[in-house]
């Protein structure tokens, strides 16, 4: 007679355990947390890499009114940069080209290579 009993105490053993760990689960998820540094999502990231610039093909559309610039380097792990610019004028894209990329426009001048699109 005392194997039944000891059959018996086995299964309200289990769902004891089982309401204590839904309990503990729902306290330490439910409890409030404060962060160590909060998020700003209006901030722009900027990455500094050091590269060896080769070309800067860009491509004018006068239609359109912008212009692509494509910046092949020497980085393995960043064969080209890709940026747009809503300027048409070479110095104004030349400025932004330097600005964008900390060149002189000198050196901008001696890499860039214009595409010109009048369609």
């Amino acid at each position: 007679m005392a194997l039944p009993r000891a059959w018996l105490v086995l299964p309200i053993l289990g769902l004891i355990f089982w309401y204590c760990s839904d309990v503990a689960t729902e306290r330490l998820l439910s409890r409030p947390y404060g962060t160590v540094a909060q998020l700003e999502a209006d901030t722009q990231l900027e990455v500094s890499l050091e590269v060896t610039i080769v070309v800067v093909k860009a491509e004018i559309d006068k239609e359109l009114g912008f212009t692509t610039v494509q910046v092949r380097n020497t980085n393995p792990l960043l064969t080209s940069l890709e940026f747009q610019f809503p300027v048409t004028e070479f110095g104004q894209v030349e400025a932004a080209i330097s600005q964008e990329l900390g060149l002189s426009i000198e050196e901008v001048r001696k890499l860039v290579r214009y595409r010109v699109r009048n369609d």
